[in-house]
């Protein structure tokens, strides 16, 4: 693998080479960089002119200048022993993305910058393949069913909208609207019963069955949800949320049920009773928490809990599993991570009250990535609920669109898998349903998926410009327009380098997992 991988950057380090040379010069012809001086009528316009040729170095033919700007990137690499302050105490010293047109040096705004975006794109694309690839394959299984076309019908809808409309949409219904909401939160009855009846059809249409089962199953959900939405409207939870130790742990239970389904059945019961210790003993630590889960605590606090709690529950399945051992292991790694998160979501909702009154009763922010009105020195847990609010509708903004082409493209790499003779040899040999799809179907139609995900990073990124602009984001969308727009070489090609850069990364890690997914597949 290591051999595979050293040949893969060293390739890919001259294709991106020769892209970024091409793009460089195609820039610099596109327009002249002082056509805002030349139009101008200053009396000083021949200093101005000037100034700028030195600043740019417009004096030095582009493919030349290139080049100069190159060194500045490869300077990362050469040592300099005289500055501690470099990577490993004498590297990036003397490392230089030059500066813009307004003599800012530009490392440290793609530095700012390429943070937000990577933010935001991490979790659009996190949260997008999780729901796209589950929305895929749960249609894939029902086809030809009203669950199937409404699905279809949504994917193709959500599809063909603009970015900028959805985000238009978002910032007037997400923002505003539940934002006008929460002055006075109560819901009229008949929007809650239309609410309750539009998810009675969607448990209906996702459950399927004999009519008598539809039936059931949409008086369920309608009730269930209407009571659900009117018990949060009398215990005034929209304007003081929280989780708790009873909901954590049903929560915790209802992953349990559900990894069992997936995975080992649910009639493993030592599978059942060990994640089930896990989701209990994790609901339970809700209590001792409250008192270690201070404003006072740093940002490794959440992280250490969340990754702590997962490992003692994955040698907790280990120590218990029995002949199942790595079976019920993954599956209580992965309950201990659903409780543990949602111990740590349980904290920074108890915060929302106060984050309600610092921002004047509008806490669903539609600009910009933080509230400038938290003060000097925010807990941790104010800071992860002003970044949720602010990432929320960007995110879901991105996450829409890529939902239904990840939705459809697992559709029919399953179904085309499902048709496949070794997944017929499996059903011959008398394995369940479950196991047919869960360990052969799925782990090979995911290959195609990963391909996808990979090539998606960079239009992901490109889809952010669009997004940022409206959201008033600050990042690498706003700092591409900018240098684009005034032909400033410099921050243009910071853009360029870090998205050509994420795209090779993400390509090389799709390459690794196709022998994760295949064992067939070997990296030599």
């Amino acid at each position: 693998m290591l051999r595979f991988t050293l040949r893969r950057l060293f390739v890919s380090i001259f294709i991106l080479l020769g892209a970024l040379f091409i793009v460089y010069n195609l820039v610099a012809i596109s327009k002249d960089p002082l056509a805002d001086i030349l139009e101008s009528t200053a009396p000083n316009k021949e200093q101005l002119i000037a100034a700028r040729v030195e600043l740019l170095q417009l004096d030095v033919p582009a493919p030349a200048r290139f080049f100069l700007w190159l060194g500045g990137i490869l300077g990362f690499f050469i040592p300099t022993f005289d500055d501690p302050n470099g990577l490993f105490g004498f590297l990036g010293n003397n490392f230089s993305m030059g500066v813009n047109i307004a003599n800012q040096d530009v490392g440290p705004l793609i530095a700012s910058a390429v943070g937000q975006t990577l933010q935001l794109v991490t979790a659009a694309t996190l949260i997008a393949v999780v729901i796209g690839v589950a929305v895929g394959v749960t249609t894939a299984l029902r086809q030809y069913s009203g669950y199937d076309y409404t699905v279809t019908f949504l994917s193709f809808l959500t599809y063909s909208l603009p970015i900028f409309f959805v985000a238009v949409l978002l910032k007037q219904y997400m923002a505003i609207g539940f934002n006008d909401f929460l002055q006075d939160p109560e819901i009229p009855i008949p929007l809650l019963v239309l609410i309750g009846v539009i998810m009675g059809f969607i448990f209906m249409s996702i459950i399927g069955g004999p009519a008598k089962t539809r039936a059931t199953v949409f008086g369920a959900g309608a009730v269930g949800t209407i009571a659900i939405l009117f018990g949060m409207e009398l215990l005034d939870w929209f304007r003081n949320p929280g989780l708790g130790t009873v909901l954590i742990i049903v929560l915790g239970l209802a992953t349990v049920l559900l990894t069992a389904a997936l995975t080992v059945g649910l009639s493993h019961r030592r599978n059942l009773i060990v994640t089930g210790a896990v989701a209990v003993v994790g609901g339970a630590l809700w209590y001792p928490l409250q008192f270690a889960m201070t404003n006072e605590i740093g940002a490794w606090f959440p992280i250490a809990l969340i990754v702590v709690f997962t490992v003692i529950a994955w040698f907790v399945g280990k120590y218990f599993g029995g002949l199942d051992k790595r079976n019920v292991a993954s599956n209580a790694a992965i309950v201990g991570f659903v409780v543990s998160l949602l111990l740590v979501i349980d904290r920074v909702m108890q915060t929302w009250s106060g984050y309600y009154d610092q921002t004047g009763g509008r806490p669903i922010a539609t600009v910009g990535a933080s509230s400038p009105q938290l003060g000097s020195d925010p807990s941790i847990w104010l800071q992860m609920l002003d970044g949720f609010t602010h990432l929320l509708l960007p995110t879901i903004a991105i996450m829409v669109i890529s939902i239904a082409s990840y939705s459809r493209y697992s559709r029919s790499s399953l179904l085309e898998i499902m048709n496949q003779d070794y997944v017929r040899t499996a059903r011959a040999k008398g394995l369940p349903e479950r196991t047919v799809v869960m360990r052969h179907a799925l782990r090979n139609s995911l290959i195609p998926i990963t391909t996808i995900v990979a090539a998606d990073v960079g239009a992901i990124i490109s889809g952010a410009i669009v997004t940022e602009q409206i959201f008033g984001w600050r990042a690498m969308g706003s700092i591409f327009s900018e240098s684009l727009r005034n032909v400033d070489l410099n921050p243009l090609m910071g853009y360029i380098l870090v998205t050509a850069a994420l795209t090779v990364i993400f390509n090389l890690i799709a390459d690794i997992l196709y022998s994760v997914l295949d064992p067939r597949i070997r990296l030599s």
